[in-house]
């Protein structure tokens, strides 16, 4: 299976988790919230809907379109702080971890 498929799989078991644990939004946040230029729009938006709104449909964008993903990067130690003690972190965290492998190189 190549990188392509291993993404679309790990997003859209990140998408059920946070479905699973009624983190998943109908509402789309305020156009500014979702244009804010932090780091995680930590500024604007809790770490569920950066995941949900941001995280999520930018890179479901890249393997869409087969545009090269990205590399070297880790977003696993922002959602255990961000949702240090939250319902199902576990289950999340262990979802974003192996995201972050397999981005590794």
């Amino acid at each position: 299976m190549d990188k392509y498929h291993q993404s679309q799989q790990l997003l859209t078991q990140l998408e059920n988790i946070l479905q699973h644990h009624h983190y998943w939004e109908t509402i789309t946040p305020e156009p500014q919230a979702l244009a804010s230029t932090e780091p995680f729009a930590i500024d604007t938006l809790d770490c569920h809907q950066w995941l949900q709104w941001i995280f999520i449909p930018k890179l479901h964008y890249l393997i869409v379109q087969r545009l090269p993903l990205p590399t070297q990067f880790a977003i696993s130690p922002y959602v255990e702080e961000a949702m240090n003690n939250q319902e199902g972190i576990i289950d999340i965290v262990a979802i974003v971890r192996e995201i972050d492998q397999l981005f590794k190189y």
